[in-house]
C-alpha cells in the first residue's frame, strides 16, 4: 500500500475519533486497533462502494464498514436523491436475520424521515424479494433492503431499490453516490427520533396484510395446483430456511397450494445471525444441504429446497436414478424451470406469442435452446438480477414482450411481474410443483433432466472462485484481469479462442463492466468476473458434449487449463 494511502486512512481514523457524532462503542473499538497500521488502513483507506449487490462489507466502526454511520450517510444521500425527484416520496425498508439488521433499519427509516421521506418498515425480518413486492403494492418511490444475502457472518449491507422494485442500476447508483459524497460530515445526517416519526406517521410498520398480498401473488403464477392435489398425500419435502428469512413465506406458499408435507430442518428453522450449524449459509454450497439430506434420507423425501438468509435464492435436490440425493445446480434448476413453464403453459393455451426469457450472460445455454424451440425470444443481460428487473420493466412499458421467467445461474430465479428481484419463494413453488406434476405423470425430476440432456444437448457448466482478501486483493484481482486483456492465449485445452468480449468496452448496449468473455471454436466459452460485493474472482465454464462422459471430460480440460494460469499470476505476484 502506498505511503499516500496509509496517510489518508490514518487521517480518515482521527477524524473518527474526534467526530462528537461517533458513539464511544465505537471509538473504542477503533482505540483497540491504535497500533495496528494495516488495519487501520483497510478500515479507512475508502469509502464502501455500490456493487452489483449495492453497499456490503463487514460490520464494524470505520469508512469501509457497515455500521450505524455509514448507513446513515448513504441514506442521507438516498433521501436528498429521491427529494429531488419527488414532492412527498415513500420507501419501504427490510431486514434479514443478520447481526444488527434490525438496528441499521430503523436507522435508514429515522434518517429518511429526518429528511421528509416517509419510511414503512416491516415489524421483523422479511426476504428481499417480499421488499420489492412491497415497493410495487404500496406504491413507494424506493426500498432499501438490509442484508448481506449469503455472505459469511461478520457481513451485512444495504440494498437499495427503485420505483419499479428493481434494484438501482449503474446510472441511478451514480447518483446516490454522487449525493452520498455531499455529505461531508456525519453532522449534515438528519436524523428524527423514532416517537416522533410515529407520531407524525412518517414511519408506518408494516406487517400481515403485506405477507397474505405476496403469497397471493407468487400463487398466482402456478401452473397446476390439480397435480399438488393429486400427489400430495406421498409427496414428501424437506425445507431448509439456513436460519434466515424464508422459514414463514416458503412454507406459507406451499401450504397455500396444497403440499401436505413439508418438514422443516428443526437445526436450522430459527433465524440465527451466526447461521451456526453451516460453514456459509449459501444453497450453492454443497455443505449447506448435509443436514436437509440426512433428514430427508430418513423421511423418504422426494425433494429438498433451501433458501438463503434473504430468501431471494433456492436450491434444490432431487433423487437421482440410483435413489440417491443429488444436487442441482442453478443452471439445471433454471432449465428444468423455463422447461416447466414453458411446457405448461403452451398445454393450456396460454403462452404468448412474444413471450421473452432472460438470463445473463454467465448463465449457461440450456435454457436458451429449450425457449428457441418453443419460440421464445431470449435476452442476455450483465451478471446482477436489477438488470433482469430492469428489462421486465422494459417489457413492461413498452408491450415489446411478455415476460415469463428470469434466472442467474447462482440461483437465483422469478416468474410472474409481482416482483423485480429473484425470489427463492416462487423458486421453491416452481420446482416443488414441477416435480409434483412429473411424479404425476410417472417420472422424477432428474428423469425430466436426462430428457433434456437427450433432447438439447449435453450443457456442462462449473464455477471457480479465489478469495483474496484486502488491499492486496484487490490489486491481484485487477492484475489477474489486466494479464488476461493484454496476453489472452490464442488457444485453450487444445481449442483455439474464436471470439474475445470485454464488457468494459459497454458492448450490445448492455452498460460498461469489468468482464472478460472467450468463446472457443467449439462452441465452449468461460468467463473472468471480480465479484461486486465479496473479495472474490469468479471464473465461469460452459461446454456443450456429446454425451454426458464427453461433456464432463471437455470442462474438466478446460476449468484445469484456465486455473492454473490464474493461480500461477497469484503464486508469482502474491507478497
Amino acid at each position: 500500500m502506498s505511503t499516500q494511502v496509509q496517510e489518508q486512512a490514518a487521517k480518515a481514523y482521527q477524524l473518527w475519533l474526534d467526530s462528537p457524532v461517533i458513539d464511544e462503542t465505537s471509538k473504542e473499538e477503533l482505540r483497540s486497533i491504535a497500533n495496528n497500521e494495516s488495519e487501520i488502513a483497510d478500515r479507512f483507506y475508502k469509502d464502501l462502494e455500490f456493487g452489483t449487490g449495492g453497499l456490503r462489507g463487514v460490520i464494524g466502526a470505520g469508512s469501509n464498514r457497515i455500521n450505524l454511520y455509514t448507513i446513515g450517510k448513504a441514506t442521507q444521500g438516498l433521501a436528498s436523491t429521491l427529494k429531488e425527484e419527488y414532492d412527498s416520496p415513500s420507501c419501504v425498508i427490510a431486514y434479514d436475520s443478520r447481526h444488527y439488521s434490525p438496528e441499521f433499519a430503523q436507522e435508514a427509516a429515522l434518517v429518511l424521515a429526518g429528511n421528509g421521506v416517509k419510511a414503512y418498515v416491516f415489524e421483523s425480518l422479511r426476504p428481499t424479494p417480499e421488499l420489492s413486492f412491497a415497493v410495487r403494492h404500496l406504491n413507494a418511490e424506493a426500498g432499501i433492503v438490509i442484508t448481506a444475502s449469503h455472505n459469511p457472518p461478520e457481513y451485512n449491507g444495504y440494498k437499495v431499490y427503485g420505483a419499479d422494485g428493481g434494484q438501482i442500476t449503474p446510472d441511478t447508483a451514480a447518483k446516490v453516490i454522487e449525493a452520498v459524497r455531499s455529505v461531508s460530515n456525519f453532522e449534515e445526517v438528519n436524523k428524527m427520533n423514532r416517537t416522533e416519526a410515529e407520531a407524525n406517521g412518517m414511519l408506518v410498520w408494516l406487517g400481515r396484510e403485506i405477507d397474505d398480498a405476496y403469497t397471493e401473488a407468487v400463487a398466482s403464477v402456478s401452473q397446476h395446483p390439480d397435480a399438488i392435489r393429486e400427489v400430495s398425500s406421498n409427496y414428501r419435502i424437506v425445507y431448509t430456511p439456513l436460519h434466515g428469512t424464508g422459514n414463514i413465506p416458503v412454507r406459507a406458499v406451499l401450504n397455500h397450494l396444497g403440499f401436505k408435507h413439508v418438514d422443516v430442518v428443526p437445526e436450522q428453522e430459527q433465524p440465527d445471525a451466526n447461521f451456526s450449524t453451516v460453514k456459509s449459509p449459501n444453497p450453492e454450497e454443497h455443505a449447506a444441504f448435509e443436514i436437509a439430506i440426512a433428514q430427508a434420507n430418513a423421511s423418504g423425501a422426494d425433494l429438498i429446497l433451501g433458501t438463503d438468509p434473504d430468501a431471494d435464492r433456492m436450491g434444490a435436490v432431487i433423487k437421482d436414478d440410483k435413489d440417491e440425493f443429488f444436487i442441482l445446480s442453478g443452471n439445471q434448476s433454471g432449465a428444468i424451470m423455463v422447461h416447466y413453464l414453458l411446457e405448461s403453459m403452451k398445454s393450456k393455451g396460454t403462452l404468448p406469442q412474444n413471450g421473452a426469457i432472460i438470463k445473463t450472460i454467465v448463465t449457461s445455454e440450456m435454457g436458451a435452446t429449450i425457449a428457441d424451440a418453443y419460440g421464445m425470444k431470449v435476452f442476455n443481460t450483465l451478471t446482477g438480477f436489477k438488470y433482469i428487473g430492469e428489462k421486465m420493466t422494459e417489457f413492461q412499458n413498452t408491450g415489446e414482450h411478455t415476460y415469463i421467467f428470469g434466472y442467474e445461474e447462482s440461483y437465483g430465479y422469478l416468474a410472474g411481474n409481482y416482483a423485480r428481484d429473484k425470489d427463492a419463494v416462487i423458486a421453491s413453488m416452481l420446482i416443488a410443483e414441477a416435480g409434483a406434476y412429473y411424479k404425476s405423470q410417472g417420472k422424477t425430476l432428474y428423469e425430466v433432466l436426462q430428457e433434456l440432456y437427450q433432447t438439447y444437448g449435453y450443457f456442462a457448466e462449473k464455477l471457480e472462485t479465489r478469495t483474496l482478501k484486502g488491499i492486496q486483493g484487490v490489486q491481484l484481482i485487477a492484475g489477474i484481469m489486466a494479464s488476461w486483456r493484454e496476453s489472452a492465449p490464442s488457444e485453450i485445452a487444445g481449442t483455439s479462442i474464436a471470439k474475445t468480449e470485454d464488457f468494459s468496452l459497454g458492448l450490445y448496449d448492455l452498460p460498461k463492466e469489468n468482464v472478460l468473455k472467450y468463446h472457443l471454436s467449439d462452441g465452449s466459452w468461460f468467463c473472468l468476473r471480480p465479484s461486486g460485493t465479496e473479495p472474490k474472482i469468479k471464473v465461469y465454464f460452459a461446454v456443450q458434449g456429446d454425451t454426458y462422459e464427453d461433456g464432463q471430460q471437455k470442462i474438466a480440460a478446460l476449468t484445469s487449463e484456465v486455473m492454473t494460469r490464474i493461480d500461477a499470476y497469484v503464486h508469482e505476484h502474491q507478497a
